[in-house]
């Protein structure tokens, strides 16, 4: 059976994840396609960065919204990492991306190369986020019947079911992934903070609920479940598998998660070390 491999932000385990750094490395490791998150700076560009804040990830502070993508460019988001960037792979002041960069970079892989893009939402849904994106995409030459942009095939997910729903308008559900993860523990999940904390989790379990719901009826025909979510509820995976659903499981660091995804017939893993999970594989085949 063969395996996609998706590098999580980039080879994210060797350098700051959603650099340049990050993505060329996942190339060079031989990943079959990359995942990306996106936001919208104050001056509309699509940038891509996991948070909704600049305070984890970079030596700034502040909301992505609220900065221009000239302000975002003058931060540092790679040294917080600690990896040593070879000048193959650009400078300091580089290594923030735009989603036209990362097209840009996949278009120079020489290859044809898988791209799952992220839309990061918390309790709100907000469709400009999603618009711009096609938008953006469509100056690629990207459509929604074959979702390609050149040499690059495109898929998109979300964990907010109002935002597979508000897709599934647009682009066909074979490129629609709906993401899934398992609300074990209410102050495991939410940091142990008291009084709203089981309100916050009963949100969270009706919205994995309605995405169950959008893998079951096919507006998504890609379930993205986390690795604890897999082994949490493989009741789910037979029926998804025996209804011609594929996978997409995150995120797949190790042998025993593999082994895992490969009993149950994943074809897709996302993982922040793409090529020991490829180097895992060929092993395996062989």
């Amino acid at each position: 059976m063969s395996v996609k491999v998706f590098a999580h932000r980039g080879a994210s385990a060797y350098f700051a994840e959603h650099t340049r750094a990050a993505y060329l490395q996942a190339l060079a490791d031989g990943a079959d396609g990359v995942e990306c998150d996106l936001h919208l700076s104050a001056d509309g560009e699509l940038v891509l960065l996991h948070d909704d804040d600049v305070d984890r990830t970079s030596n700034g502070t502040g909301f992505v919204s609220a900065l221009t993508l000239a302000q975002l460019r003058a931060l540092d988001f790679s040294s917080w990492k600690g990896a040593v960037i070879p000048p193959l792979f650009g400078g300091t002041a580089e290594q923030l991306l735009t989603l036209d960069e990362l097209l840009e970079i996949l278009a120079q892989a020489g290859r044809s190369v898988d791209l799952a893009i992220e839309f990061k939402y918390g309790a709100v849904f907000d469709t400009r986020l999603v618009d711009a994106t096609l938008e953006r995409l469509r100056l690629h030459g990207w459509s929604p019947e074959q979702s390609m942009a050149g040499a690059v095939r495109v898929s998109f997910m979300s964990f907010h079911p109002k935002a597979l729903k508000y897709l599934a308008q647009k682009v066909p559900a074979q490129f629609l992934c709906q993401l899934l993860e398992e609300v074990k523990d209410v102050q495991e999940t939410l940091g142990g903070a008291p009084g709203g904390a089981p309100t916050t989790a009963s949100l969270l379990r009706r919205a994995m609920a309605e995405g169950e719901r959008l893998v079951d009826s096919g507006v998504a025909s890609i379930a993205g479940p986390g690795v604890d979510y897999l082994y949490a509820h493989p009741e789910n995976a037979a029926r998804w598998l025996g209804a011609g659903r594929s996978f997409r499981v995150w995120t797949v660091d190790t042998e025993e998660n593999l082994a895992l995804c490969q009993a149950l017939g994943v074809t897709e893993v996302t993982s922040n070390r793409p090529a020991e999970i490829r180097a895992l594989l060929d092993r395996i085949s062989h």
